[in-house]
């Protein structure tokens, strides 16, 4: 098993930054591929952003309504992603989710994450 903590959520005015981190403890070697979701109330749970990493390093994917605002980032030695979030919107803030899956292949699909988080409240006022 898998066990993914979020952190770095919070209040934030539009235009500012944060950074998310989810640590991952158990069985980390499973964990090839990373993803950050976000669902903001009354919507689905939507992709945002997601790396993964193989023995010919890493590949990122970002949703398009946040390329060039967001970066995904992983340090494999602290079994850590993070999620830099700049220019921040309102209609960004939404409870955002750290995802993982066990193979080294990107997705932006919702099932197709074998483990998840509880979620870290972003909210952007405006």
């Amino acid at each position: 098993q898998v066990q993914l903590v979020e952190s770095g959520g919070g209040l934030v005015q539009a235009g500012g930054s944060a950074r998310l981190s989810c640590v991952a403890s158990g069985r980390t070697f499973g964990t090839y591929t990373r993803g950050w979701f976000r669902q903001a109330p009354g919507k689905e749970r939507e992709f945002v952003a997601a790396i993964n990493w193989s023995w010919s390093g890493f590949s990122t994917s970002l949703a398009e309504s946040v390329k060039g605002r967001f970066t995904i980032s992983r340090d494999n030695a602290k079994n850590t992603v993070y999620l830099q979030m700049n220019s921040l919107k309102p209609e960004d803030t939404a409870v955002y989710y750290c995802a993982a899956r066990e193979v080294p292949y990107l997705s932006e699909v919702v099932y197709e994450y074998d483990y998840w988080g509880q979620g870290t409240q972003v909210t952007v006022s405006s």
